[in-house]
């Protein structure tokens, strides 16, 4: 299926800068776009590339709307990119009703329209919202609640009494409701404590592949409305991650931690228990962050400092080797010194 260039600019409420009839089948990058590819431009860099791309049109900034090329010229290229590409993704393929070879309890409540592949466990008392697409290997414990046009991708495990809300989508390998790391350290060993808690995961939430979401050792785990999760992310028991929030790849967050509203976490960043994150932190990646941050603070580094403050720090790290040189050089120059007064005579 193809759009004029015309339709794809009335979609984007863009300025067109071309012929309307132009007929576009695909989007692609600027470098690898055929004559019947749209493309976009976000920077300077790729703008430098326009003259010998292949593209039949661009996506531009208002800054390059003098290429001399079909253009549709928008304030946000990068968001008009992903609702044009939303226009040429193929459609989700879905399994057509309940499988035979799928498992499901007892009193089980299925939506309009709910999609169910083989090999899937569904456990008692599950209630699955209009259009859920279940697909193969998933496993759904007891008392699961899911949201409309929720979307579960192969082998996703979402354990007893978790409430996951609509249009969601969890990818592959992901573990939603697993206890929590809950344990009395004892000379004989270590009591367990029973993670006797939930999670609930609110609308509009993307998990990636390979998560882990603990369940609350007493209450709730909560991911807010419109959380982004990258893969490999971790959050343990009783963390709250306010909405709109976004945790980029190997991110942990241990225990009864809560992140405010858009709060950003770097890959591989660590927030350690029980700290308040204020809406709109910024951590960047690989920082460690060990004490409670106010609303709109960016930090950087392990333990993770304040940017600027960290930026002046690690200016002067190169300088270390050379500033140890001098400082030993001084040293041996007040030793010398102290000797030579030692042996002068007194006057």
């Amino acid at each position: 299926m193809g759009y004029t260039l015309g339709e794809l600019a009335a979609l984007l409420g863009g300025e067109l800068k071309g012929p309307a009839d132009l007929k576009i089948e695909g989007i692609a990058a600027i470098e690898s776009a055929t004559p019947r590819d749209i493309t976009f431009i976000t920077q300077r860099r790729y703008a430098r590339l326009a003259g010998q791309s292949r593209a039949a049109a661009f996506i531009v900034p208002p800054e390059h709307a003098d290429l001399g090329r079909p253009l549709i010229v928008v304030d946000h290229p990068y968001l008009a990119y992903a609702r044009v590409a939303a226009c040429f993704a193929p459609p989700r393929r879905r399994w057509s009703g309940v499988s035979d070879l799928a498992y499901l309890g007892q009193e089980v409540e299925l939506g309009r329209e709910v999609s169910i592949a083989p090999l899937t466990f569904i456990g008692n008392q599950v209630v699955l919202g209009d259009r859920v697409t279940i697909m193969p290997g998933c496993v759904i414990g007891h008392e699961v609640r899911i949201g409309a046009d929720t979307l579960l991708h192969p082998n996703v495990t979402i354990l007893e009494s978790c409430t996951v809300g609509e249009r969601c989508i969890i990818h592959s390998g992901t573990v939603i409701g697993a206890d929590g790391f809950g344990f009395v350290p004892g000379q004989d060993g270590h009591t367990k404590i029973p993670q006797l808690g939930t999670v609930v995961i609110e609308d509009d939430v993307e998990i990636g592949a390979n998560c882990a979401i603990d369940r609350g050792a007493l209450g709730e785990t909560r991911v807010g409305r419109g959380v982004k999760m990258d893969n490999l992310v971790h959050l343990a028991h009783n963390v709250v991650v306010g909405e709109h929030s976004f945790l980029v790849a190997q991110a942990g967050v241990a225990g009864s931690t809560r992140l405010g509203r858009h709060v950003a976490l770097g890959g591989q960043a660590g927030v350690v228990g029980h700290l308040q994150l204020g809406d709109g932190v910024q951590v960047a990646a690989q920082a460690g962050v060990t004490h409670s941050l106010d609303p709109g603070q960016m930090v950087i580094g392990s333990p993770a400092r304040p940017g600027e403050e960290f930026a002046k720090i690690n200016a002067h790290l190169p300088k270390l080797p050379e500033i140890y040189r001098r400082l030993k050089q001084l040293e041996q120059q007040l030793k010398e010194l102290f000797a030579r007064l030692e042996k002068e005579p007194e006057t």
